[in-house]
């Protein structure tokens, strides 16, 4: 299938419809996997704005150098470590929810605690790695490189989009219920705390599925810029989803395409947040500009 829209991308290039880096296959895969991790971030993103735990990403993503580093030293593959960075990361983001609801640390205090923990442990584990890797596939994993997307990368990629889509079509106004009041929610005998334990799984599939083309740096950046902004631009819930998929789309494929077009010699994942960055600018403007508006979803 792949193989398929190679050649299709490379017809519209021989037709003249599109440059002549879409002739390559290395920039088609780029472009599908802005396709897919534009919507996915987007989406997922308007949820950790609502629920205001913007941290949680970012400790999630840091805890992806530490399962990058576990797989490399375990002997899997330098380019795709997934077995280890899916299980780290996971029982990263599970372990934090289920201490959540054991102390009586505030959520902040305790994100913080074990972001400090996976960037230490991650720090530690990275001088070995170094050691053993070209310090380049290092950069890679900190701030990602989309245009080394393989097929496998992909199909993980796909996979997770799919799952994600699932879920939001069954359970997304229960899901933005729970987020804006559990109270509520509970009262109509909704499960908030199954509903928790799934935000916080996805936060780390995506974070997962999203390291190699952002970065584990900059992954919790794409998550929460674009909600961020779109909450300033939208009047309602369905409006600030949409503006949110919208920029976070944008920002990828503007991101991995116009430096490349323009042959600026910049990493793709600062790329896509730098532009991320002029939409949250925009969307500052737009909400300075509006005259007694108040986004219904504030």
């Amino acid at each position: 299938m792949l193989a398929n829209l190679h050649s299709f991308f490379s017809g519209l290039v021989d037709a003249g419809l599109l440059p002549t880096m879409f002739s390559y296959g290395f920039v088609v895969n780029a472009f599908i996997a802005c396709l897919m991790i534009g919507p996915l971030l987007g989406l997922l993103g308007t949820l950790v704005v609502v629920k205001r735990l913007a941290f949680l990403s970012e400790a999630v993503g840091h805890s992806a150098l530490t399962g990058v580093s576990i797989g490399i030293l375990m002997g899997e593959p330098v380019t795709e470590p997934w077995i280890s960075l899916f299980a780290f990361s996971v029982l990263f983001a599970l372990t934090l929810q289920w201490v959540r609801g054991r102390t009586t640390v505030p959520y902040d205090a305790l994100i913080g605690v074990f972001l400090a923990f996976a960037l230490a442990l991650g720090a530690a584990l990275l001088m070995f790695v170094a050691k053993k890797i070209n310090a380049h596939l290092v950069e890679q994993v900190l701030f990602g490189s989309i245009l080394t997307a393989s097929a496998y990368d992909l199909v993980i990629l796909a996979l997770i989009t799919s799952v994600v889509l699932v879920l939001a079509f069954f359970s997304a106004n229960d899901a933005y219920l729970n987020a804006l009041s559990p109270d509520i929610a509970r009262s109509r005998r909704i499960r908030t705390t199954l509903h928790d334990y799934g935000f916080v799984l996805l936060i780390a599939l995506v974070t997962v599925a999203a390291v190699k083309i952002i970065g584990a740096i900059l992954v919790g950046a794409l998550l929460l810029i674009p909600a961020a902004s779109a909450r300033l631009m939208a009047r309602d819930l369905r409006g600030m989803v949409g503006y949110s998929v919208l920029i976070a789309t944008t920002s990828a494929l503007i991101g991995v395409l116009l430096p490349m077009h323009m042959k600026w010699a910049i990493g793709t994942g600062p790329a896509i947040i730098l532009v991320a960055c002029v939409w949250f600018v925009i969307a500052i403007s737009v909400y300075s500009l509006r005259k007694g508006g108040q986004p219904a979803c504030a």
